[in-house]
């Protein structure tokens, strides 16, 4: 037996009993292989870690049943969350959004052979014995999810029906300001995609890669700034011409921030003796919320770090990975950029010192083509720390995420230090 077969009988294993203990101990015994080989047999394949997979897929489930009009805490229970509060934390984690205003997704299977994948290649008038191949982000981590890469020329893409489908608007509407999109590659029948128990769509790949740090760091780093901050803003307008078609989730910032993001960081604050004042915690509660609610909220990419905004030569091509995107203020977006930028401090000499000017240039060139309100203005440093409070409280828990955490405190840390300098910016 392959092993992508062993690891594909676990998963069924997995699904018929989700709402029982399942232990890596017990599917390596069925496999017949050491708890060490499988538990990276099974990260190799997924993408994913034993628990973290488990997690995720109890979480889909459940979420199924919720939107069937189940309750809650009926719900959770089932699927082993031991209290509503347990349950609540593991969801907002893994979805960003409390269960009650998540938009519910219809089941996907997370796991296709090589042969079922060139049956499926099939359906398209393209060449059937190009290499299918995992797809990887910079730093080597295989992409989750239903994702190949066909040849070097196209992306296979099986998603649920909601993800997949606001994923091709997204891509017209990107088209039509001038960006290189995933544009769908028509089926052998016309269709755009292939409708069945999945939704399966083969798309061109985009020409570009992401901007190497010795660029985001040099000398013009204050002018690349600009072409990330003016691309963001070109992306959000193309958005707004599909926003009314997908009807997003919306996210309350200052509510997920306060109620769930905040207490974390409070309880790191002290753990890991960071030291932020008790005045920063006072200060983002009783100032941020009133300004956010003044700010234009839209649909919005949500993740567009370094590795997603990708550069054909000096120009901006193109974004990857709408798969997180919902309705927030639009001001989160150019500022996570900004911050995605700052996390890859380590290795780069005075990061601290020349940060600022990548920050600047970022919303210099967003306000050139989307002008910054007043309120906005004012509120790019609770906007940064926000990111960086989500991010703090998100990774501590989870033990592969722990440098990532590290990193996010100190980032957090030098955030609260320089918002003089930030403010004034």
């Amino acid at each position: 037996m392959q092993p992508s077969d062993i690891i594909q009988s676990g998963i069924d294993y997995i699904e018929k009993n989700l709402k029982t203990d399942i232990t890596a101990e017990e599917l390596a015994t069925m496999a017949g292989y050491s708890i060490w080989h499988y538990r990276r047999l099974f990260a190799k394949t997924t993408g994913m870690s034993i628990a973290a997979y488990i997690g995720k897929r109890r979480l889909d489930k459940a979420l199924g049943e919720i939107a069937g009009s189940r309750r809650v805490i009926d719900v959770a229970l089932e699927y082993g969350f031991d209290t509503y509060a347990g349950f609540y934390k593991a969801f907002v984690r893994m979805y960003g959004s409390s269960p009650k205003n998540y938009a519910p997704k219809t089941e996907v299977s997370v796991m296709f052979t090589e042969k079922e994948l060139r049956k499926i290649l099939t359906y398209w008038n393209v060449p059937q014995d190009v290499p299918i191949l995992d797809v990887y982000i910079m730093d080597g981590t295989k992409i989750s999810g239903n994702v190949w890469l066909i040849g070097e020329e196209y992306i296979l893409k099986i998603e649920n029906r909601k993800s997949l489908l606001m994923n091709l608007r997204v891509a017209k509407a990107l088209a039509s300001q001038g960006f290189a999109a995933s544009i769908p590659v028509p089926t052998k029948t016309g269709a755009e995609y292939v409708d069945g128990e999945q939704i399966m769509a083969l798309t061109r790949g985009i020409k570009g890669h992401p901007l190497p740090s010795s660029d985001r760091f040099g000398q013009n780093r204050r002018a690349f700034g600009v072409k990330y901050g003016k691309s963001i803003a070109q992306l959000h307008n193309a958005f707004t011409l599909v926003e009314s078609e997908i009807q997003p989730h919306e996210q309350d910032l200052y509510t997920h921030v306060t109620e769930w993001a905040l207490p974390e960081v409070k309880k790191q604050n002290i753990e890991f003796k960071m030291g932020l004042p008790d005045s920063f915690f006072n200060d983002y509660i009783n100032n941020s919320g009133a300004l956010f609610e003044k700010m234009p909220k839209q649909l919005i990419h949500r993740d567009p770090n370094p590795s997603n905004i990708l550069f054909d030569g000096s120009e901006v091509s193109g974004f990857i990975d709408f798969d997180l995107s919902h309705r927030n203020i639009r001001l989160f977006d150019p500022c996570y950029c900004a911050t995605g930028i700052l996390s890859e401090w380590r290795g780069v000499e005075n990061i601290y010192d020349k940060w600022p000017d990548v920050l600047v240039g970022i919303l210099q060139g967003y306000g050139s083509v989307n002008p910054l309100t007043e309120e906005e203005k004012k509120a790019v440093y609770y906007v940064l720390c926000s990111i960086q409070m989500i991010f703090v409280a998100y990774c501590e828990p989870q033990h592969e995420l722990k440098e990532l955490a590290q990193t996010s405190r100190e980032m957090l840390k030098y955030i609260v230090e320089k918002e003089d300098l930030i403010r004034e910016l």
